[in-house]
């Protein structure tokens, strides 16, 4: 991997790097980091090659999401996780990318060039996980 500007060579591929200027990617974490929303999951994906949009959000913890990551997509998760008991509770957040296993080479490649645009606007997380299964 090497990096020019705003493109990239994965084993001689161009690759570009990804649109991330949406401002609903912004607006919906700065939703999903407010403890007085019920929003504890969002899940960013691609529109065409390089642009990045909102694929949905909700209440349902892991599990609802779970349920919208496709086996031929990638994609990148936000998950609110509150930890601990009623006198000691503590929020923390997960960071994960999916990579379904019917993706092909080069989209799985472009996830790995992509997700450093991906963190400029999912900044704070104390986990990174990376999934090639739902379960």
């Amino acid at each position: 991997l090497q990096t020019l500007g705003t493109v990239s060579f994965v084993f001689g591929t161009i690759i570009k790097m990804c649109d991330v200027s949406a401002p609903e990617l912004a607006e919906a974490y700065q939703e999903i980091r407010k403890d007085s929303n019920e929003t504890n999951w969002i899940l960013l994906g691609y529109e065409g090659n390089t642009k990045i949009v909102l694929k949905g959000k909700g209440t349902g913890g892991v599990s609802e999401m779970a349920q919208q990551l496709g086996e031929d997509e990638a994609a990148y998760g936000y998950l609110r996780i509150i930890t601990g008991d009623n006198e000691s509770r503590r929020t923390k957040f997960v960071f994960l990318s999916w990579c379904g296993p019917n993706v092909g080479a080069l989209k799985r490649a472009k996830m790995s060039v992509h997700k450093a645009d991906i963190k400029k606007i999912l900044k704070e997380y104390a986990v990174e996980v990376h999934a090639t299964s739902a379960e």
